[in-house]
């Protein structure tokens, strides 16, 4: 199970957001898009920070309460963003989903540029189509 690479099960068409996007549009690509967050790139396609519904949440229960104005996704995202690599195993990042409590990480290129993300269920799918593979040999 160990060859199992990330590059085979991630999204390479996830919901993405650009810092100066309001916060409300944001969360409509969430929902729209059914994932739980995603990464924040530069003009050059670099990740540069995470949005996450958390954050989103965060925000607006805030914002209803003193009536603030429109927020943009760089007020409220992370910027010490965790990614992995195409070529990591999806094993690996198992164990960085249950150490780190996290629910998605951006994919990027050794050069930090975006490819994609990975969901606990993309690896949950990933280990699960490897183990009844191993069912039916067995």
């Amino acid at each position: 199970m160990e060859s199992l690479q990330v590059n085979n099960y991630m999204n390479r068409r996830p919901v993405t957001f650009t810092d100066e996007m309001p916060v409300a549009e944001a969360v409509e690509r969430l929902l729209t898009g059914n994932q739980s967050g995603g990464a924040v790139l530069n003009p050059r396609k670099k990740v540069v920070g995470f949005l996450s519904e958390k954050d989103c949440i965060a925000r607006m229960i805030t914002s209803s309460y003193y009536r603030e104005q429109v927020a943009r996704v760089k007020d409220i995202m992370k910027t010490d963003v965790m990614a992995v690599k195409p070529y990591d195993s999806i094993i690996e990042v198992a164990q960085r989903f249950l150490n780190e409590g996290t629910k998605l990480y951006p994919v990027v290129d050794d050069d930090g540029y975006f490819l994609g993300t990975i969901s606990r269920a993309d690896v949950l799918y990933a280990i699960d189509v490897q183990l009844r593979d191993g069912y039916k040999r067995a």
